[in-house]
């Protein structure tokens, strides 16, 4: 039997210049570095009303996990291809074998209504370079973006990731033999319920894999009106079908005290500390928050 339950929230602060400390932030991915400290990507946003790119990505750390310094510079900016030039969207970094790193992230073209997996690679992350699409959009899967990586217990790679169909998000699944593919297409992990609150859209969240044999996604889902919450999805070991499945949310944004603020929860990232199951998110597209979870 497997369950979760939310012990604690609180909120993240993200201290920096102006460039990012006045914007609005979403896709937290948090990861834990080798001092025992914490690091995370996380997209930046212009506030509602105001226009330009739709994210730049920056680099901050923290030393307790929720009190964030970012750098004085996004580590990926919009352009100048025409693939990104509108902005910079989900990061989900990959740190490699040979002390090289990899960022998968979504590129919003100029029209910002069309996004395309992207990613960048480099040396560390303030050397990054842009190397291109990382998974092409097809007819029959559109917008391409929110990936999710694992590996497979043949030394590959599996790549969860969101993707557009008939006006909805689903969840779609490739394999690769390497972190930057080429990928084939395996099929859907698994789909949207009826009369539920993730009856319509459904997104990427991050893995929890410390136990290999029951690998856990906190996923993202949605109705129709694009209402998002956060729930989970277990898997056995090679990811062949799913064994358990939340059946409420687990994690429902708070009734909001400021006017027009998107009802949205949106799961980006997870972090195992002891017993503890760290799960960052962001609220309203605008805050983001740690939530503490215990699995039962």
């Amino acid at each position: 039997m497997v369950d979760f339950n939310v012990e604690r929230i609180d909120p993240i602060a993200l201290a920096g210049n102006a460039a990012v400390s006045n914007r609005c932030w979403m896709s937290p991915y948090v990861w834990r570095l080798g001092d025992g400290s914490y690091a995370m990507l996380v997209r930046a946003v212009p506030p509602a009303g105001e226009t330009g790119d739709t994210g730049t990505i920056w680099y901050a750390t923290s030393r307790d996990g929720l009190s964030f310094v970012a750098t004085d510079t996004p580590v990926l900016s919009p352009g100048p291809g025409p693939d990104d030039i509108g902005g910079c969207e989900d990061p989900t970094p990959v740190l490699c074998d040979d002390g090289s790193v990899l960022v998968y992230y979504t590129g919003v073209d100029a029209s910002r209504t069309h996004g395309e997996m992207l990613y960048a690679t480099g040396p560390s992350l303030d050397r990054l370079t842009k190397q291109g699409v990382a998974m092409a959009n097809t007819p029959s899967q559109g917008n391409i973006k929110e990936a999710t990586v694992d590996r497979t217990s043949d030394g590959g790679w599996r790549m969860f990731y969101e993707y557009a169909r008939d006006e909805a998000s689903l969840i779609g699944l490739a394999v690769g033999t390497g972190v930057a593919g080429p990928w084939t297409d395996q099929k859907d992990p698994f789909g949207p319920r009826t009369d539920s609150w993730d009856s319509w859209h459904l997104s990427t969240g991050p893995m929890l894999t410390s136990d290999k044999n029951r690998p856990v996604m906190f996923y993202n889902g949605a109705t129709r009106d694009a209402r998002w919450r956060i729930g989970w999805v277990a898997f056995d070991a090679e990811y062949t079908q799913v064994v358990a499945r939340g059946v409420e949310p687990l994690i429902t944004p708070p009734p909001s005290l400021e006017r027009n603020a998107a009802d949205i929860a949106f799961a980006a990232s997870v972090v195992l500390v002891g017993n503890e199951i760290w799960l960052y998110y962001s609220l309203a597209d605008t805050h983001l928050r740690r939530a503490i979870i215990r699995r039962s």
